[in-house]
């Protein structure tokens, strides 16, 4: 049975309201820490097929207003947001959730979590 994975950094105020939520609703889960763990190549390329990388790229964090101009007018397509992505983790919207029952979700929005199916 899969279980499951919260992804983000954990000093993320978002990550750190989704990691209490999921407790407080008795909802099993592990947690990924991107800075310490990596970002795992192949979830990266789903969270880019069923997500999208306009919605996986953070465009409001520090990490993204930080970059040159320039390297935020290089990203245009998924190939370029994922090479930004590798690189800087931090810019990925958070948290990313790979659900139990194979959903997939980006971002923190409880309501939308309580509909979620159990």
């Amino acid at each position: 049975m899969r279980t499951t994975t919260l992804y983000g950094i954990p000093n993320c105020d978002t990550v750190k309201r989704a990691r209490a939520w999921l407790t407080e609703q008795g909802v099993a889960h592990s947690f990924h820490d991107f800075k310490k763990q990596g970002l795992p190549e192949d979830a990266l390329q789903r969270w880019l097929a069923e997500a999208g990388w306009e919605t996986l790229l953070n465009r409001k964090g520090s990490t993204w207003r930080q970059l040159p101009p320039t390297e935020q007018a290089a990203v245009v397509d998924a190939v370029s947001a994922a090479v930004l992505m590798r690189r800087a983790p931090s810019v990925i919207k958070r948290p990313v959730v790979a659900w139990a029952d194979g959903g997939l979700t980006v971002g923190f929005d409880a309501s939308a979590w309580a509909a979620r199916p159990r």
